[in-house]
């Protein structure tokens, strides 16, 4: 008996002992970016403002690009700034082109448009437009349903949108989330897993993310994912930043989760520093500056490039596959200049990408198990749509 109440008094004393080291975890757990990491954060984004365009140099503008005759590829966001030049130039490479816009009708009238500009110089345009809401996960839900539907297979799919509202108060999607938390990171997550069954349908294909270099100074708590508990101040930059390193984490585990024979690729794309529609939203004095250094930043074309190479090269998936066979922590993330390069250090916290990655699928109202089950051929719930 005097044995086993000391056995027991052992055990007990080992689970007291467990939930300190618990509680000293817990005390522990990072609430911010390292003042060394924020500074190199803002040394790499001032490095790449000023030598972007020497670095891109061996780049052409426009970037040429293989025929593309058999692609199916969609494009959010596609109506200005660079889905405006993706879209365009895809299709001018021979490719279907699906315009996924929140103004169908002023995608209408672009098509209108390219297709005068291109009249004598090929076949027609192969462009289509679907609407396309990314601050309504219903409107999302639909639009995957409406595709998904038409049993078509789909070789790429680039997540173009994006908001930066500098200055601007905290906004809320009508679902309840933090705007660019929502538009640059929740939306096309959704969308992206979605619309797996005609991803694979369309194998070898890829889905392009288009991030930023601003995720660098960027930090994910998962617990609060809206920014409102109050241990951050809410900036449009916090915003922004937080949902761009949002995307790589979670695309980083995506890239893991599909398995090497489905031949999907999973990669995220810096434009670079460029003079877009996201303009529209800084200060006056701001978009002065902008336009006082031209030589500096590049135009929607030159921003393009990334995604374009990511999208037709065909050295991208072979890529992405070593980095899965060699169990890289990270997805594969292209500079402006088309080249490999690193996405940040926080972005290698694996344990914060699959906290981001469990909490993105409760967000968007899909199962843990969603992405191998749509894989197998199986139906999924989603909280949102039909």
């Amino acid at each position: 008996m005097a044995r086993t109440s000391s056995s027991s008094g052992e055990v007990e004393g080992e689970k007291e002992e467990e939930k300190k080291q618990l509680k000293q975890k817990q005390k522990r757990k990072k609430e911010a970016l390292g003042w060394i990491e924020w500074l190199r954060g803002w040394m790499y984004l001032i490095y790449e403002m000023l030598f972007q365009r020497i670095i891109a140099s061996h780049l052409q503008n426009p970037l040429p690009l293989p025929p593309a005759n058999d692609f199916s590829c969609i494009v959010t966001g596609s109506t200005s700034g660079i889905g405006r030049e993706i879209a365009r130039q895809l299709a001018e490479a021979g490719a279907h082109v699906v315009m996924a816009v929140r103004n169908t009708k002023a995608a209408h009238e672009l098509i209108q448009k390219w297709q005068t500009e291109w009249s004598g110089m090929g076949l027609p345009l192969n462009i289509e437009v679907m609407e396309l809401d990314l601050l309504s996960l219903d409107s999302v839900a639909r639009f995957a349903e409406a595709w998904n539907a038409r049993m078509g297979p789909l070789h790429v799919l680039i997540n173009n949108a994006g908001i930066f509202s500098i200055g601007e108060p905290q906004k809320f999607s009508k679902d309840g989330y933090e705007a660019h938390m929502q538009v640059n990171h929740l939306a096309p997550a959704l969308l992206s897993i979605l619309l797996l069954p005609s991803l694979l349908k369309g194998s070898p294909s890829r889905i392009i993310n288009l991030n930023s270099i601003m995720h660098y100074v960027g930090f994910v708590d998962v617990e609060d994912m809206n920014v409102v508990s109050g241990k951050r101040k809410y900036t449009s930059l916090v915003g922004y930043s937080s949902s761009k390193l949002a995307q790589v984490m979670f695309s980083s585990v995506l890239h893991k989760r599909l398995p090497a024979e489905a031949t999907i690729s999973v990669l995220c794309v810096s434009p670079g520093i460029v003079q877009t529609n996201v303009a529209r939203d800084l200060p006056k004095i701001v978009q002065a500056a902008y336009h006082l250094i031209p030589y500096f930043i590049f135009n929607a074309q030159e921003g393009s490039r990334s995604a374009l190479f990511a999208a037709t090269d065909p050295q991208v998936p072979e890529y992405c596959e070593l980095l899965k066979a060699d169990e890289w922590p990270v997805c594969a993330f292209l500079s402006h200049d088309c080249r490999p390069t690193n996405p940040s250090e926080e972005a290698h916290n694996i344990e914060t990408a699959y906290q981001v990655w469990e909490k993105t699928l409760e967000m968007i109202g899909l199962p843990s198990d969603a992405v191998e089950r749509l894989l197998q051929g199986e139906e999924v719930q989603c909280r949102y749509g039909a």
